[in-house]
């Protein structure tokens, strides 16, 4: 796969696994305040998952699915991590956990492609920057 369509990919698989995520977890969510921010931040990965779509029409690409065992796995650790604490501390932990995973694999894919086109630049760098203050966000439920 050539590069540009391979780091939007990889985008579009942080992003799916992020909104995933948020869905699997939200139903536990009881805090008002922290499902609005859920819900806030699965609706801007929609829209950052918008332009990775809107760029990959540019090279005949379409967007790739998780795949199940992907999706499965997701949903088994949100299912095993809440099962005695479903509190808002645990539930930011663990979507503060995740969101650091996307953000090194988003920092690799910029620090590996240094070479990649502007407008894929900017799509990661935005995806990076949102996922960052993500985190920020989340730290004030620990």
């Amino acid at each position: 796969m050539d590069q540009p369509q391979y780091i939007l990919n990889q985008i579009n698989q942080g992003i799916k696994m992020g909104m995933d995520s948020i869905s699997n977890v939200s139903e536990k969510v009881q805090d008002s305040r922290l499902k609005d921010e859920l819900l806030f931040q699965y609706d801007k990965y929609n829209e950052i998952l918008n332009e990775v779509n809107d760029e990959l029409t540019n090279y005949d690409d379409f967007p790739k699915d998780l795949n199940p065992m992907q999706k499965a796995m997701g949903w088994m650790g949100v299912e095993m991590n809440t099962l005695t604490d479903k509190s808002n501390s645990k539930i930011a932990e663990l979507m503060i956990q995740g969101t650091n995973m996307g953000i090194i694999e988003g920092v690799k894919l910029l620090n590996h492609n240094p070479d990649a086109e502007q407008p894929i630049k900017d799509i990661l760098n935005k995806f990076i920057d949102f996922q960052q203050n993500n985190v920020e966000q989340l730290k004030k439920y620990l």
